[in-house]
């Protein structure tokens, strides 16, 4: 292992840790030596996930409870974690994105059930762990968004709002807690094969007519690299922002999309 990837003595909190995205980053997480808390909602698929984590380093995983469009359940079950674990030093913000359709014809409730699934419960962890990641002197706080932030997605409305709220509070944060060694990034996946991806597929499919298939073909040919990310790829990006080697990365929205996004 390269020195500045080592987690050893690290650990990281991973929110929709029981598929896709969330749970790659923690299988890769914890290849790193990290000791992994995962995140979600469902308690069975959670230790099957904790099941496969990598633990030669001789880490402690556990599981976090919480649905995550409860913030009040979050608050009480990141409280929890961090009695056991004082010093969290990666937390991962990843959650499931609103469903699809236009901004106009979103309600306010489903733009407050958005926000608070996103924006509310990323703040209510971040002041749970903040204080144990300025005294180690150590922090990483990595949000999964979309490359919305960049460029919005059509029939995403209340996605591509939310994710903007998102990428903006982290860069204020980058700003306040770049003095204590604590690095706030963004990471914009692409067309990532997950169950959101296919959700869409199948969105796209009932309104056009076409097969699922033939809605996948038509997705990945707007992508220079004309395929769909595997879920891994978007891990290895967090690792390293996650590690030593990323201390100097800070601020950032970091696109894994193939090449997708029209501009710089």
């Amino acid at each position: 292992m390269i020195e500045h990837l080592d987690l050893t003595g690290k650990v990281a909190l991973v929110g929709g840790s029981t598929q896709g995205i969330g749970k790659a980053i923690a299988l890769e997480l914890a290849k790193l030596n990290a000791t992994v808390i995962l995140a979600g909602r469902n308690e069975e698929k959670l230790k099957e996930v904790k099941s496969e984590l990598e633990a030669s380093a001789n880490q402690s995983h556990s599981i976090m409870v919480a649905d995550y469009s409860v913030p009040d359940v979050v608050k009480m079950a990141v409280g929890r974690v961090v009695e056991d674990y004082p010093s969290v030093h990666i937390v991962v913000n990843n959650t499931g994105g609103p469903p699809s359709g236009t901004a106009t014809d979103a309600t306010p409730e489903e733009y407050l059930a958005a926000y608070n699934q996103h924006l509310i419960v990323n703040q209510i962890i971040l002041q749970a762990v903040v204080e144990g990641m300025k005294k180690e002197g150590y922090g990483r706080i990595i949000n999964i968004l979309s490359t919305s932030v960049k460029q919005p997605i059509r029939n995403l409305g209340v996605s591509n709002t939310t994710r903007g709220a998102v990428a903006q509070w982290a860069k204020t944060l980058a700003n306040e807690l770049g003095p204590y060694g604590i690095t706030v990034n963004n990471i914009l996946p692409g067309m990532t094969s997950t169950g959101r991806l296919e959700s869409i597929l199948q969105a796209r499919s009932k309104k056009s007519g076409r097969t699922v298939e033939e809605e996948a073909e038509l997705m990945m040919k707007t992508v220079p690299a004309q395929r769909f990310a595997d879920p891994s790829e978007v891990a290895y990006a967090a690792c390293f922002l996650a590690s030593p080697a990323g201390s100097y990365v800070n601020g950032i929205n970091l696109p894994v999309d193939g090449g997708r996004i029209g501009g710089l």
